[in-house]
């Protein structure tokens, strides 16, 4: 993994037939609404989720979603919610035309690059049975002592994995300006770091 992420993350070599991938957050409502036509197709069109086990309400409360492109259009999407100390990884979504080639695995590094930045150190997947052998490769383990459960038809069991915060992680004493700007653009100045030029004008006339 890098040292110090970037989004939109683009990782060096890329390979994805000759095309390249490019993994952003999700900032916007249109992009909101790419990643969630991306789950709508796989989990509720493929899989037969219904509709209210999917869209679950927690895609607007506590959450960040990452939106894969290829050659600008919507290929894959995942979601990560933050608790107090792990970030849960969930809703790994890839188009049918792009499974096999390297959305998948782009889309997952971006997650684990956007969770070391925020300066976690554990992640944490509930994982179908059937696809614990792809996460293992990703250096993700089964919780031990843990049983496993179902939910929306499927059998699942709690994976985790251990991270190395990044060496530009986020804290406590990281710059204000820095910690104001957009989601994942912390190393490009903001709207709000333009507005810092003006001083504080408004504080004169109190």
């Amino acid at each position: 993994m890098t040292a110090e992420a970037k989004f939109p993350f683009r990782p060096k070599p890329v390979g994805n037939h000759g095309r390249a991938v490019q993994v952003d957050v999700a900032r916007t409502l249109d992009e909101i609404m790419a990643a969630l036509s991306v789950r709508s197709v796989v989990f509720v069109g493929e899989q037969r989720c219904p509709h209210d086990e999917e869209f679950d309400g927690n895609d607007f409360a506590g959450s960040t979603h990452l939106l894969a492109r290829v050659q600008g259009e919507p290929a894959g999407t995942l979601r990560l919610r933050w608790f107090a100390d792990f970030a849960k990884l969930e809703r790994v979504a890839v188009k049918r035309e792009h499974r096999g080639s390297a959305v998948t695995s782009v889309l997952i590094m971006a997650g684990m690059e956007l969770v070391r930045r925020k300066g976690y150190c554990k992640m944490l997947g509930h994982v179908q049975v059937r696809l614990i052998s792809f996460w293992e490769r990703f250096g993700f383990r089964i919780r031990q002592g843990h049983a496993r459960f179902v939910f929306s038809d499927y059998e699942y069991v709690e994976m985790e994995r251990d991270l190395e915060p990044a060496a530009n992680s986020l804290h406590l004493d990281t710059d204000p300006l820095i910690l104001i700007r957009p989601e994942g653009q912390w190393d490009e100045p903001g709207v709000l770091d333009l507005s810092a030029s003006r001083g504080g004008a408004k504080d004169e006339g109190r």
